[in-house]
């Protein structure tokens, strides 16, 4: 058995059923050994980003490592945005990429690049193979790394010649196995309920690392026996369900918000698998005036607006079960939920608005009406990704994938694809702007090839939206942002898919749904162009900069 085929076999021990990449000259030899595979699918796709971003969006959904895989130099490069998302938004995924032989390392050799230091900035463990024996325990600790709290990026670097060794004929599978959470210290949890049953005026926030830990069900409870008011993170949205009256929805935007104002308010903030990559304490703490509770399963990280008198280190799940039996009951404050009212009569002004271009209040109002509470939406990155963050409310975890902490453009389409490897039967609907869209549009081919349907709902503004939001904001002007568009319906009809255009604000709700069901009938993407005003952006700008320095 050669290195290449005892790789094939150590991921199939991970439980691997997809890898998403490309194949080159240097991973020839892996190639060849998963084609024997019973277990494992290889998925082709167009771009090895597309790939990553695959890979991405299947470990945020299942816990389990996503896998993707490229060849060497510029294969293994055009990976790097992909993984680096993955390990900023606590995704877990295994990067593999072939390399040059270990002869030709030491000298300036055609497409060689020591692409372990490369990885390093953005994985948390790379490693590459000189020592056919020792793939076992790379691929272990590779998984391990991906999938422990915090979970990230990993990446194996393959050389060619080491992919064709014969491995040691004592060389043994090494077991997976995961490790079971811990129980929080009892001393901790004390200090942490003395400090609840404290604070007059307590805020919970509450990120990513809860939804990894499946908290939901024990955040909600807490938050409703305890009458403690729940914000959330953009990439922790559901995790109290909105039409709970201690949901307060969604912190994170460029501007300060009414969540910013509720935080402002509170003497204490409950951080429940809080990430401060997910939304930085200097923006929720600028003055360093409230006391900060730290509940998560890995110790604070912490900076100068990010100091917790306590930490509660474990199980989330424990931690808020063990804390919701314990601490006194709060007294409501009428100041949250007059600010709640105010936002929530803010989002819902625009639902019956009939004009054209339009607002994205009531794009927004008419996909939630089309989706389903279980349903999916991957939001790419762009001046659409504000509005859905602020707008579109979940009412479970992991129905509204936001890329946050590297926040990259052209995760939508690839990481509809990651998606629907996952679940077979749940609505799934990609949101882009139209320059997020043509970053891996050509990745449409590979959902047409696999027989994935899903949405993808194009906001067309034939600009960068986002940036010029953000120009007109810092100097009341744009520079440098426009560009023009293909046919988005003749593009989607060229590569096999289905394409629609909206010409009327009426039409979209339908046409969400008729195109959902389309897409599952005819198991191919289905793609809405549809116009916008972005004129509502810098309208809601100086609303927010009256609103909250009022």
């Amino acid at each position: 058995m050669n290195t290449a085929q005892l790789l094939v076999k150590c991921l199939e021990e991970e439980g691997v059923q997809y890898i998403f990449g490309i194949a080159g000259e240097e991973n020839l030899a892996f190639i060849d050994a998963l084609k024997d595979s019973e277990k494992i699918r290889f998925v082709t796709v167009r771009h090895e980003q597309g790939a990553a971003f695959m890979a991405d969006v299947y470990g945020r959904l299942t816990g389990k490592a996503g896998v993707c895989l490229a060849t060497l130099g510029p294969g293994a490069t055009n990976l790097i945005t992909g993984v680096a998302d993955a390990d900023s938004d606590g995704a877990p995924l295994v990067a593999i990429t072939g390399q040059v032989d270990t002869n030709r390392m030491h000298i300036t050799s055609h497409q060689y690049l020591a692409l372990d230091k490369m990885f390093e900035p953005v994985t948390k463990r790379t490693k590459l193979v000189v020592n056919p024996d020792t793939i076992n325990e790379i691929v272990r600790l590779a998984f391990k790394y991906a999938e422990g709290e915090r979970p990230g990026a990993t990446h194996i670097d393959l050389p060619a010649d080491v992919a064709k060794m014969e491995v040691h004929e004592g060389t043994l599978l090494l077991k997976r196995k995961v490790a079971p959470g811990e129980f929080p210290e009892i001393a901790s949890l004390q200090l942490a309920e003395n400090m609840i049953n404290e604070a007059v005026n307590p805020v919970v926030l509450v990120g990513a690392g809860a939804v990894r830990n499946q908290a939901a069900a024990e955040l909600t409870m807490f938050a409703e026996g305890l009458k403690i008011p729940v914000i959330n993170t953009m990439m922790a949205k559901g995790m109290i369900p909105f039409t709970s009256r201690y949901a307060m929805l969604t912190v994170g935007i460029p501007q300060m918000d009414y969540q910013n104002m509720m935080l402002e308010k509170a003497d204490l903030v409950i951080c429940v698998g809080y990430d401060l990559m997910e939304y930085a304490p200097g923006k929720w703490n600028r003055d360093n005036g409230r006391k900060i509770l730290h509940i998560d399963q890995s110790p604070a990280h912490v900076n100068q607006h990010y100091q917790p008198e306590v930490e509660v280190v474990g199980d989330i799940k424990a931690s808020l079960y063990w804390l919701a039996g314990h601490v006194r009951v709060k007294a409501e404050s009428k100041e949250m939920f007059e600010l709640k009212k105010r936002l929530t009569e803010e989002i819902h002004q625009y639902d019956g608005d009939d004009s054209y271009p339009m607002k994205p209040q009531r794009i927004l109002s008419d996909i939630r009406a089309a989706m389903g509470e279980e349903d999916i939406l991957i939001s790419d990155v762009g001046a659409h990704k504000v509005w859905i963050a602020r707008d579109y409310h979940c009412y479970k975890p992991n129905t509204c994938i936001i890329s946050n902490g590297f926040a990259s453009m052209g995760i939508a389409v690839p990481g509809a694809i990651g998606a629907r490897f996952v679940t077979a039967d749940k609505r799934i609907l990609a949101v882009t702007g139209d320059g997020g869209f043509m970053m891996n549009c050509q990745e449409l081919e590979t959902a047409v090839r696999e027989h994935t349907p899903f949405v993808v709902l194009i906001i067309n503004d034939s600009a960068y939206g986002l940036i010029k939001w953000k120009q007109l904001d810092q100097y009341h002007q744009t520079e440098f942002c426009d560009f023009t568009n293909p046919d988005f319906v003749k593009l989607a009809e060229s590569m096999g898919a289905v394409g629609y255009r909206v010409e009327k604000a009426e039409q979209l709700k339908p046409l969400l749904e008729q195109a959902q069901e389309e897409a599952f009938r005819k198991r191919v993407p289905v793609i809405i162009d549809r116009p916008v005003d972005y004129s509502e952006n810098i309208r809601l700008s100086q609303h927010l900069k009256e609103v909250t320095q009022q």
